[in-house]
């Protein structure tokens, strides 16, 4: 320890896997592609964006966005785990490395690498996308930004002991209480008493 109480080693920041997955319209036929942000650490979700033409001046200009939204925020992120798709280009790096942020490559053919991106995407699926008809852009983004909401204000996360990123509600106050169950021969309860 330092003198002053500090320690030596810095407090580690946390990283961001920015990542895509694509929902296909049930009206149009088209695949929309949604750009999102994880904190890998809270496992908090930021949905940045949806388009049906993710290329890379869109994919920058998002993430430039997202970086204003963050604010002084996003000085605490250290470095993005993202991976090799043609939509993370040269000038996606250079915003975030204006910003004082690093990306980082995850090698090729490894999903493993993203796993908390990958594990979102498999959880907004089943939850989400299979379970309704999407009409459309706009109706997308609306359905998104509601399980965007959902996920981090209420949705039980295992990682975290059931709590969800940022509750936006209290917690429901479990009593440690035990009780005992008094049963008859044919199986119905006689009587629920506390133990002491």
């Amino acid at each position: 320890m330092r003198p002053g109480g500090g320690s030596c080693t810095p407090k580690p920041r946390p990283c961001w896997p920015p990542a895509f997955f694509h929902v296909d319209c049930a009206v149009t036929l088209r695949r929309l592609s949604c750009l999102f942000v994880m904190e890998a650490g809270s496992r908090y979700v930021h949905i940045v964006g949806v388009t049906a033409h993710p290329d890379g001046p869109w994919t920058t200009q998002q993430i430039r966005n997202f970086l204003m939204d963050l604010g002084d925020r996003a000085a605490g992120f250290r470095f993005p785990v993202r991976d090799r798709a043609g939509q993370f280009t040269g000038s996606f790096d250079a915003v975030l490395a204006g910003a004082g942020i690093e990306a980082v490559k995850i090698p090729p053919r490894s999903p493993r690498a993203n796993a908390y991106a990958e594990r979102f995407v498999l959880t907004a699926r089943t939850e989400v996308t299979d379970r309704m008809l999407i009409f459309g852009e706009r109706h997308l983004r609306l359905v998104l930004a509601e399980y965007e909401a959902h996920y981090n204000g209420r949705r039980p996360h295992r990682s975290r002991q059931l709590r969800p990123p940022r509750p936006d509600h209290a917690a429901a106050g479990l009593s440690q209480e035990r009780f005992r169950i008094g049963r008859r021969r044919d199986g119905q309860i006689l009587q629920l008493a506390r133990q002491r």
